[in-house]
């Protein structure tokens, strides 16, 4: 494969060349040094001294009324991640917004776990969630908001509202789920918290007009698949990014007959307390331990995420007085986070043990790895060669087959399910999980270029515990799994674009093949997408920016066929497309011509691409055609998009309508 930096060495002086010379060709350019003046400072951070928390203990896991509803909201609350003090050893506090029981008004981050029975395992058709939005009084969000985006409070006839008025709007999306379109968490069905005891005043989106009975916080989720490893997440137009980073995020398992989550299991599969699930994140923080998020020109770090696309003078004062708050383009953090706590530490006993992982970044591709080192060990001087471990499902469940590797990539919004076996490490030493994805947007180059000093690790694990004996150390042999998708009989062409919205920032876009070219659209305009009920479908995901993206249907599970190598003529100057924006002003996209396609493209386990599950998130690499197929079996008003978070709120994120009515 044709990495990104030879692409541009062989192209010359090729038009894409030159579009991805334009935006600061951010592969080559150089983050700052991690050590900022009023930020926490990642190496004075302790590595490997906090447990990590246990997504999937009894008691962190939410436990259904005697009705068999879950009630759940968003509020406020404050959090120690692991930060110090340098200075004096002692444990700074987080604010942070999490999801929490309403029956005990206890937020965390990440929330608290759901754990479901399906259909086939005696579970019911549906599970009833009902969401409430407890950020009352809450009239600034904990990170800086750019009003400039197509964000909730732009839309037609919302553009009177504020959040210092109105409060922060929420939506939660069942990312995974095989949901009703009105459940779904569309942007556009987002709510704000009750402005009163009645809630008569609560602000919700404009696609609640178009629901028989209208708005409702009772989600129902069906209950009627596989044993999945899905997760809930905010996802309000323009904010998902932020309230994300604010917290707003959590697991949720489907169990069925086979993978019970239980000891003993049909498929040998380990359960709980030797079944674990972490959420990887990455995160700045002041050095006061609140969360830091760069949106201002004299911010550390916003030059490199914003790449010096703007003009000389600056974003226009109408918008940004005060030169911001702006959104980034993409955002790196340099805290590794698992499970709402820095570097943290598992201590484990040396048999098989299996672990969900959750790509919960805003942009960060991982390349993940297991090292031993010796005990107590913070870095890699004295490691061995990496460890093999067994991939065994992802998104949506189970592989066909367990893969070893020794490397496997991840991309934001994925889960991967693996098999661990501590078995072979010496007693008493201790493993580190290992990023070697880098700091910078994914090209597909593994490793990637590392430029903060402690993102390459993750997390630890001491083999300090003795072996239960009265616990089977058990692993999977055969799965039975894999993707279930019918045979198609429509192919649809849609496409990756970079261009410029109208402060000349970079505005990642969406597009289709509209009978003569491919087009740049963003979210306002007419919808493309829009498979017949029960159809399956071929996808062709054409990418033609610069990076890799993670490409993300909603409703669908889908099976990846492949990717094929293209060329192609991508012209911004004097030929570019015009986009309308959502406030009428003009941006710009690349018109692309002189397609060409070329030969297949095999991804290998080798190189650390594990894709026979189900999936819902895809790696689609730059200059390459990928071919996902997927069935349309629910109607209704759905989304795709790009799954970095800075990318769907900028406008990397379309409508996908099934059936008629679109």
């Amino acid at each position: 494969m044709i990495s990104r930096r030879d692409f541009l060495k062989l192209s010359g002086v090729s038009s894409l060349a030159l579009y991805a010379a334009a935006r600061g060709n951010p592969l080559m350019r150089a983050l700052a040094a991690s050590a900022k003046v009023g930020l926490s400072d990642p190496a004075l951070q302790p590595k490997f001294a906090n447990p990590v928390p246990d997504a999937l203990s009894p008691g962190f896991i939410y436990q259904p009324d005697k009705h068999g509803r879950y009630k759940v909201q968003v509020g406020a609350t404050i959090q120690e991640t692991g930060l110090i003090d340098p200075a004096t050893g002692i444990p700074l506090q987080t604010p942070v917004w999490g999801y929490g029981a309403q029956s005990d008004g206890v937020f965390t981050w990440p929330g608290r776990t759901f754990q479901v029975k399906s259909v086939s395992a005696g579970g019911p058709p549906e599970t009833e969630v009902i969401w409430a939005n407890a950020l009352n009084g809450v009239t600034q969000h904990l990170l800086p908001v750019d009003t400039s985006l197509h964000w909730c409070y732009s839309l037609p006839g919302y553009d009177r509202f504020t959040i210092e008025k109105q409060g922060v709007p929420l939506i939660a999306h069942l990312h995974g789920g095989h949901t009703d379109f009105q459940f779904d968490g569309n942007p556009e069905f987002f709510y704000g918290p009750p402005l009163n005891k009645s809630g008569k005043q609560q602000v919700v989106g404009p696609q609640w007009d178009f629901v028989p009975g209208g708005f409702t916080t009772k989600f129902r989720y069906d209950n009627n698949v596989r044993a999945g490893n899905l997760w809930y997440h905010d996802h309000a137009l323009g904010l998902t990014r932020l309230n994300v980073y604010a917290g707003l995020a959590g697991f949720y398992f489907v169990r069925d007959e086979f993978d019970t989550g239980e000891v003993g299991n049909p498929l040998d599969l380990p359960a709980w307390p030797y079944e674990k699930a972490y959420a990887i994140q990455d995160r700045m923080f002041y050095d006061t331990g609140e969360l830091f998020y760069p949106a201002f020109p004299d911010d550390p770090y916003y030059d490199d995420f914003i790449y010096g696309e703007v003009g000389e003078d600056g974003l226009p004062d109408e918008f940004f007085p005060d030169g911001g708050p702006s959104a980034l383009a993409e955002f790196f953090g340099d805290h590794m986070v698992v499970n709402g706590v820095i570097w943290p530490l598992e201590n484990v006993e040396p048999r098989n043990y299996r672990m969900h992982l959750l790509n919960g970044t805003d942009s960060r591709f991982m390349a993940i790895q297991f090292f031993e080192v010796p005990a107590g060990a913070t870095d890699f001087t004295f490691a061995t060669e990496p460890l093999p471990f067994d991939v065994i499902g992802s998104d949506q469940g189970l592989a066909s087959s367990p893969t070893n590797v020794t490397t496997l990539l991840s991309e934001p919004g994925s889960r991967y399910d693996i098999i661990v076996d501590f078995k072979n490490v010496t007693p008493g030493n201790r493993v580190i999980m290992k990023n070697i994805g880098g700091d910078e947007p994914f090209g597909g180059d593994i490793p990637g270029p590392q430029v903060y000093g402690e993102t390459d690790r993750i997390m630890a694990f001491d083999v300090v515990l003795p072996l239960d004996a009265k616990v089977a150390d058990v692993s999977p042999t055969s799965l039975n799994g894999g993707p279930n998708v019918g045979e198609p009989t429509v192919t649809r062409q849609v496409a990756l674009f970079e261009g410029k919205d109208e402060f000349g920032r970079l505005q990642p876009l969406l597009g289709a093949f509209t009978g003569t070219e491919f087009e740049a659209i963003p979210w306002h305009m007419a919808t493309t997408e829009n498979p017949a009920l029960g159809s399956t479908e071929i996808w062709e995901i054409y990418n033609f920016t610069g990076d890799a993206h993670p490409v993300h249907l909603h409703l669908v599970h889908f099976e990846i066929l492949g990717r094929q190598a293209i060329t192609f003529d991508a012209d911004d100057e004097e030929n570019h497309q015009v986009i309308l924006q959502h406030n009428g002003a003009l941006g710009m996209a690349p018109r692309i011509s002189n397609i060409e396609l070329g030969d297949a493209v095999y991804l290998t386990p080798e190189e650390g691409y594990v894709e026979n599950a189900p999936k819902d998130m895809v790696t689609a690499l730059p200059e390459q055609i990928t071919r996902i197929k997927a069935t349309f079996d629910k109607p209704g008003r759905y989304v795709w998009h790009c799954h970095i978070l800075s990318h769907e709120d900028h406008e990397m994120m379309r409508v996908l309508h099934v059936g008629p009515g679109a």
